[in-house]
């Protein structure tokens, strides 16, 4: 198995630290946007990372991806069991990939990263209105890890480098992206880029 990851890519990290986080058996190979497009294109028609090869298999799509990952390697499961709160997850999933985390993409993989004031408020607004979630359990779903928070933590490990500082009111949101931070998968799946961001 072989996953195609930007150095700096949010969505390429999701998948990394959901990979370590499941001990999945796969080398990462880094594509930087100097490499030859067909790198990735051959196996990719958006020519974008993430990509997942899988023998032959080639998937392309940050859900998709981390969806055949949990389906695939069951343990631990990282995606709810009923079939609503597995829905609430998805459309949660969705949000996080439209609203935030596919513009921040968007910025490339060279720093400084340049956000819009308008994705920056975004980001900000809406973190600060989760905050109280935080107050009541460890992670996004409840007491379980799930895939909504890996996608959490790329989001929130970016914070300092898009300019994003949170309010004391958001103080809930610090911590839990420090809970995040502490896991062994997480401090495994940074790039040398992204382990320069900030500090651990």
């Amino acid at each position: 198995m072989i996953l195609l990851s930007g150095h700096l890519c949010v969505l390429s990290h999701c998948c990394r630290i959901v990979l370590l986080e499941k001990d999945v058996e796969c080398s990462v190979d880094y594509v930087s946007p100097n490499d030859d497009p067909s790198v990735v294109g051959e196996h990719n028609p958006y020519g974008e990372t993430p990509t997942l090869l899988d023998r032959d298999l080639a998937l392309y799509d940050t859900g998709v991806i981390l969806e055949y990952l949990d389906e695939r390697f069951p343990h631990p499961p990282l995606m709810p069991v009923d079939p609503i709160t597995r829905a609430k997850t998805r459309l949660m999933i969705s949000r996080l990939t439209r609203d935030w985390l596919a513009p921040i993409r968007s910025l490339g993989e060279s720093l400084p990263l340049k956000p819009s004031a308008e994705l920056r408020k975004s980001i900000h607004d809406g973190l600060v209105s989760l905050s109280p979630l935080f107050r009541e359990q460890p992670f996004f779903l409840g007491l379980e890890y799930s895939l909504v928070d890996a996608y959490m933590a790329s989001l929130i490990w970016r914070l300092p480098v898009l300019g994003i500082e949170l309010p004391k009111q958001a103080s809930t949101v610090v911590e839990y992206g420090d809970r995040l931070f502490k896991r062994p998968a997480f401090q495994e799946s940074l790039s040398e880029q992204e382990t320069e961001l900030r500090e651990l």
